[in-house]
Order: structure tokens, then C-alpha cells, then sequence
């Protein structure tokens, strides 16, 4: 992979999702899918889904987006906030759904969250696209490292023998990856303890 690191910023996504609501764009719809379809599925599949079950959840939670677009409020929650809680949501009626399964509603899983807190849902914003923008600004070999290990799951060792580069090449891209990161956030908030 050359070039920058894949990411959607919390400002395009939500424009994706108002494209969606307003014009029923199809070619927006299709990008927030390409982007999030896979990180939903993988998410489900952390909290216990098979892969087949993390699929449908997400294609259940895609027809949800497609239908309940106009419903986004881009200054209640980020796109990725209001997509997981679709998932969230649409994995516990699928556990509800199943006869077979015994589901405890006192689980703090199944328990619906509180609607965030304004001030927590700027930070969120401001700490999502601070990470996004010092994961863009990174050199290509450090995003993709970046990339491979955070949102394809990748171990080093798998890293390394994709890239054909040494193991100890991989874990000093990353090393310096995250330092550059930490830099950048530390530099736009102060320092590193004061970022968001």
C-alpha cells in the first residue's frame, strides 16, 4: 500500500450520511459502507458474533442507515458513534430474537447507553479527528504499518511477512508512527496530558 493512511474524518462522514438523507446518494452510501462495513463486523464479531452473524448485523444495520439517515444529528454524535450504537443495537434484538439463548437484561452489555453528554461529545469529535489528522500526516511506511495493525488486525509478524520487511523493521515503524502521533496531538493541545 502507498500513500496516506485510509480514514474518514468525522466532517466527511457526516456529510456522506446528509448526502444519504438528502439526495439518497448512492455513491456516498456506498463509501460509508466500503469504510465502516468491515470495522462493524469485525467490532461484532469482539463481542461474540460469528462471522456470519457479525455480516448480517451489518447489513441489517446498513438498511437502518439507508432508511434512518435523515435521523443523524451530526452534533449529538460522530457518524462512527451513531454506526456502532446501530450495531450495538441491532446485535442485542438479534440475542433477544434467539429462543435458545437466555438473555439477562440487567447484562451491562444489553443495557442501552445514556445519550452522551455535549461537552463528551465534542471532545470525542475533537479527539477523533486530532487522531486522524496526525495519522494522515504520517509517512507512508509508518500509516501502513498503522493501518495493518489497527484496522486489519494484523500481528507484527504478519505485517512483516506481507511487507516483506524484517520483524524488527515493523515494531520500529510502529515505535515511530506512535511518536509522531502522540507529537502531533501533544503540540495542537499543549501536551500530551492535556490532549482530549
Amino acid at each position: 500500500m502507498t500513500g496516506s493512511l485510509p480514514s474518514m474524518t468525522a466532517a466527511q462522514g457526516a456529510d456522506l450520511v446528509m448526502a444519504v438523507a438528502r439526495q439518497r446518494d448512492k455513491a456516498a452510501y456506498a463509501a460509508l459502507y466500503r469504510y465502516y462495513a468491515p470495522r462493524i463486523t469485525s467490532y461484532l464479531m469482539k463481542q461474540g458474533a460469528t462471522l456470519s452473524e457479525g455480516e448480517e448485523i451489518t447489513q441489517e444495520t446498513f438498511l437502518a442507515v439507508w432508511s434512518k439517515a435523515d435521523q443523524f444529528d451530526p452534533h449529538k454524535a460522530a457518524v462512527s458513534t451513531w454506526l456502532f450504537t446501530i450495531a450495538r443495537n441491532k446485535r442485542i434484538d438479534a440475542l433477544r430474537r434467539q429462543t435458545h439463548i437466555e438473555v439477562d437484561d440487567a447484562d451491562p452489555l444489553l443495557v442501552p447507553e445514556a445519550p452522551a453528554d455535549g461537552h463528551d461529545v465534542v471532545d470525542a469529535r475533537e479527539r477523533q479527528e486530532a487522531v486522524a489528522e496526525a495519522l494522515a500526516a504520517l509517512p507512508a511506511d509508518q500509516a501502513t504499518v498503522m493501518h495493518l495493525s489497527f484496522y486489519e488486525d494484523k500481528t507484527h509478524a504478519e505485517i512483516a511477512s506481507a511487507l516483506n520487511v524484517p520483524l524488527g523493521t515493523i515494531k520500529s515503524r510502529l515505535r515511530l508512527a506512535f511518536k509522531r502521533v502522540r507529537a502531533e496531538i501533544a503540540g495542537r493541545y499543549g501536551s500530551a496530558g492535556n490532549a482530549p
